[in-house]
């Protein structure tokens, strides 16, 4: 419909004239809306010349006339605004060589694929070192800042050889050519940059390789430390490469975790470490003193993420309780100087950084701007050797720029790599609600401009083992251009909560997660900020699986939904996965589809497929192992032999694009089917 001429709110509109597209003519085919008052209300006729039209095509006209209002017409120019906030190209992490601070490694899309760069931190040059069609995610940059090392894999599947590349750039070198493909995301150098310690996974469990690197820097054959059928993750090494420390579920058998210290010579355990029960010990970084044998990690065993010093050749064990802050806090890096400690308070999904003086036992604040720091395992945030410290930031109408910060008060004092400029966009809010059982969640709401309700987005992030912070999210912003309001949920499972509210998901996937995006439902529906009969559902990996999930358990809610590299069918999953990420899935389940059939069926989006009301779109990767193409095939069977409505967009990667041009391609068919779905 076109709308001719109009006057305020419906309430309020006496006469306006609407015409239907098609028709031998623009006479013949004219609504009028006549309005009468009646008290303080007015009764609304719908006529089409002097005869006044059914109930049933009034309220089909009326249904879109508010439609029309409260949704945005998709114009040239607002498509050029929104997908100016995709093509917005950045840095979107950094690492620094901690024995040459003038050398560095960062990621950025600004080729239009995500790649790694070569890092020349005094003029903040960025120079190219990989060029795959399908991106390159991450990568590790030796202390001495001699080689880049990064996983070598087909079409971003995840599975590969570690290959390496000088940093003035040249051509790749497999470091483990007799080995068998694997799966990995750790790898690591000593702090003397004497030797490599990575982790590998294959069918036959996770694997820990130590190699030592020649006098003529040439790896050397990779020698087997450790195997195991548990799942592994992050890997750690001593300053002089003797010992390594990995994050094992070996203890547990399920998603709790404890340390597992190796002599990294002959193999030998030195030491484990955990505090038993539903507790995980993570986070490690080594001193960076010479001979200093000292681990920083954190444990929850307080029910929040603390850090804690332990010495895994002496047993010796320093816990910092910080009970006058509230969330988790956990450490991001360790001064060179082995005086100082940056530590991350996030509290209800905000962070804030801190710094602890280990000399005089003294917590400080630090007064940086407000917003979304990238800060994972010595990336994103560190300090450098001149009292600063670099980190990347964001925030919902910021994208990423990499910053500096004063070391002692954390106040910005320069702009290391500045963002892109993007159009103005809508800020977000945080808020709170009651779910089913009385447990406060979080969420982030952004609105557009006007009044509500709005057609309404419920998105979920992916992890679960993950949080929704205030970042520049492009998709979010579009949304919100096109008048949706936008509500992002941190569900049980979610990180930085608390490990009660973390842990309550294990063994039962599915159930809490669903019961929290039901309560924020009903509160946005509550507030008049979302139109029932309007709100899609979208999250991408278990985002994704939530989308399902929601649309099979809640399907009186949903307009829509769209499910990005989703998971569909956990037990299909589990045959075809990447190795790394079986062993996740059988310490959430708490074990394998063969010994907890039945909950693997109660937790699967297929065995509700039949419950399903409404279209589903999927936006899946050809090539992923994450999410792999066998359980989502079987899904689309199931849905469309019950004659379910349900599309499909396949795209040539593995868990997610790292294109730029391939997220415009799928933020422009997520709004096609949005306002298909919604009579647009």
């Amino acid at each position: 419909m076109d709308r001719e001429k109009g006057a305020g709110s419906i309430s309020e509109c006496f006469f306006c004239i609407w015409h239907v597209q098609g028709g031998t003519s623009q006479a013949q085919n004219s609504i009028e809306i006549r309005a009468k008052p009646v008290g303080q209300a007015a009764v609304i006729h719908l006529v089409k010349g002097d005869v006044q039209l059914t109930e049933d095509v009034q309220a089909c006209f009326m249904l879109n006339l508010y439609r029309s209002i409260t949704m945005k017409t998709r114009t040239p120019e607002l498509k050029t605004r929104w997908q100016q906030r995709f093509l917005a190209c950045g840095v979107t992490w950094t690492q620094m060589a901690s024995l040459n601070p003038d050398r560095g490694l960062a990621g950025s899309n600004r080729s239009g694929v995500l790649q790694l760069y070569a890092w020349d931190i005094p003029t903040g040059n960025l120079r190219p070192l990989t060029d795959y069609p399908t991106g390159k995610m991450m990568g590790y940059l030796s202390p001495d800042g001699s080689h880049v090392y990064y996983l070598k894999d087909e079409g971003s599947n995840e599975i590969g050889h570690y290959v390496r590349v000088p940093f003035e750039g040249g051509p790749e070198e497999d470091i483990t050519p007799n080995l068998p493909p694997y799966a990995s995301y750790s790898i690591t150098a000593s702090g003397d940059s004497s030797r490599l310690l990575l982790l590998a996974a294959a069918q036959d469990g996770f694997k820990l390789y130590m190699m030592d690197i020649g006098q003529k820097d040439k790896p050397g054959e990779p020698r087997l430390i450790h195997q195991t059928k548990s799942l592994l993750q992050d890997v750690h090494l001593s300053s002089n490469g003797q010992t390594a420390v990995v994050v094992s579920t070996e203890l547990s058998q399920k998603l709790f975790t404890n340390l597992l210290a190796i002599d990294a010579d002959s193999g030998i355990k030195i030491a484990e470490l955990w505090d038993g029960g539903e507790t995980s010990l993570q986070g490690c970084t080594f001193s960076p003193m010479a001979g200093d044998q000292r681990v920083l990690a954190t444990t929850n065993r307080s029910g929040f993420e603390r850090p804690l010093l332990w010495n895994p050749h002496t047993g010796e064990r320093r816990d910092f309780d910080f009970k006058e802050l509230d969330g988790d806090v956990t450490p991001c890096d360790w001064s060179p100087d082995g005086r100082y400690l940056l530590l991350q308070n996030i509290h209800q999904a905000r962070q804030q950084f801190y710094l602890f003086d280990l000399q005089e036992e003294r917590l400080i604040k630090l007064d940086h701007p407000c917003g979304t720091y990238t800060s994972f395992s010595g990336y994103g945030t560190y300090f450098t050797d001149k009292n600063e410290i670099i980190t990347n930031w964001q925030d919902a109408t910021h994208p990423a720029q990499v910053i500096a910060l004063d070391m002692l008060t954390g106040r910005k004092t320069r702009t290391v790599m500045p963002g892109a400029d993007v159009p103005p966009g809508q800020p977000w809010k945080a808020v709170t609600f009651p779910s089913s059982d009385g447990t406060m969640i979080q969420a982030w709401l952004a609105v557009p401009q006007g009044q509500g309700p709005f057609p309404t987005i419920l998105h979920t992030h992916g992890g679960p083992t993950g949080v929704m912070t205030e970042s520049f999210d492009p998709q979010a912003q579009t949304w919100l251009d096109h008048g949706f309001a936008f509500l992002t949920v941190n569900y049980r499972g979610s990180t930085t909560f608390g490990k009660d509210f973390q842990n309550q998901i294990v063994g039962d996937l599915g159930h809490w997660e669903v019961e929290d995006v039901e309560a924020g439902l009903k509160w946005l529906i509550a507030n008049g900020i979302a139109d029932p009969a309007r709100i899609l559902k979208t999250g991408w990996s278990y985002g994704g699986y939530m989308t399902l999930m929601c649309l099979g358990k809640l399907p009186e809610y949903f307009a829509g939904g769209m499910a990005g590299i989703a998971i569909a069918d956990w037990s299909l999953m589990y045959e075809d996965q990447a190795p790394t990420l079986r062993g996740y899935q059988v310490a959430l389940f708490g074990g394998t589809p063969e010994t907890h059939a039945g909950q693997y069926r109660k937790s699967s989006p297929i065995t509700y497929a039949e419950n399903v009301r409404v279209p589903v779109l999927i936006i899946q990767g050809s090539n992923d192992t994450r999410c792999p193409v066998r359980q989502m095939k079987a899904y689309l069977e199931k849905m469309k032999k019950l004659g379910k409505q349900v599309d499909i967009h396949w795209f040539e990667a593995g868990h997610g694009s790292m294109k730029i041009e391939e997220k415009i391609r799928q933020m422009q068919i997520m709004l096609d089917y949005a306002y298909h779905v919604l009579g647009e």
